[in-house]
């Protein structure tokens, strides 16, 4: 049995992989894949990458090219998510804030440095034509200091997945004031460069295992209600999300890498621009 290790957030999106692993697919073929949440979302999983606490990573299009781009050694092997991902910009509910110019020069909480929720800030200020060079930043590590962050008014809005963050908006603990989708596939498959090398058949083994879900993924009987449940989200919401979302089994295109690399540099996010191929294997 090879053991691999294998992280991704706590969200809906990755409901396949679980399937996968719950089903005993992985098993079948002689791979242990040992699955991690990792609430604190993109950040987080590139230093598991670059620290070897993680083979392969499930984690946002923009974080991993940054990184890569200052060096992790990793690669990206598939996009996971098509569609792109609708970024929330949440205040909290009793705050002064009912639009989003009220924002221009607030506080963003963010879960860390080069995380999703830190480069997205920058491509919303840059949409509002804010000024991207003094954003100010309060790093919370994940949802749940985000909450604590807001309502105590270290910070003034948080960007999140729309649909993880809905039930706290039902709560009345955050109000979202507008989204943010980002102008790009939203999640990918990256995998550590001496992983791959050394474990290309396992690697393109499991590729296949969890394309042949993503391809059938919403035909699954009551897959809504599954989601609803698992996720704890209302079953309109997940309904409108399955509509929006689209799974992939492609990889990443050259015209989309040097968009997002592009997007990257002009906000001054990377220094240097590598080449498609020493990000894509």
């Amino acid at each position: 049995m090879k053991t691999v290790k294998i992280v991704g957030v706590p969200e809906h999106f990755n409901l396949p992989w679980h399937l996968c692993i719950e089903n005993g697919e992985f098993d079948e073929v002689g791979i242990d894949l040992q699955w991690t949440d990792v609430p604190e979302g993109t950040g987080k999983m590139c230093q598991m990458l670059k620290e070897n606490e993680a083979d392969i990573s499930i984690l946002l299009t923009e974080g991993v090219i940054k990184d890569i781009a200052a060096g992790n050694d990793c690669s990206i092997v598939q996009v996971f998510v098509e569609s792109p991902l609708i970024w929330g910009i949440h205040v909290d509910a009793k705050s002064n804030f009912k639009q989003l110019s009220d924002l221009e020069g607030k506080k963003a909480a963010i879960s860390r440095l080069g995380s999703g929720s830190h480069l997205m800030s920058f491509i919303n200020a840059q949409n509002q034509n804010w000024d991207t060079k003094t954003l100010p930043f309060e790093v919370v590590n994940n949802i749940d200091g985000a909450v604590e962050s807001l309502s105590s008014g270290k910070a003034d809005y948080f960007m999140w997945e729309r649909f993880t963050t809905k039930p706290l908006v039902d709560q009345g603990t955050f109000r979202r004031i507008a989204d943010c989708p980002t102008p790009w596939p939203c999640f990918v498959i990256a995998v550590r460069n001496e992983f791959l090398l050394n474990n290309e058949s396992t690697v393109e083994l499991i590729l296949e295992i969890i394309n042949n879900t993503t391809i059938e993924f919403k035909e699954i009987p009551s897959i809504d209600r599954t989601l609803a449940s698992r996720y704890n989200q209302k079953l309109e919401d997940i309904q409108e999300w399955l509509r929006l979302t689209r799974w992939s089994q492609k990889q990443l295109d050259k015209n989309t890498f040097n968009l997002v690399q592009n997007k990257l540099f002009d906000l001054n996010l990377i220094e240097n621009k590598i080449s498609y191929e020493k990000a894509i294997k």
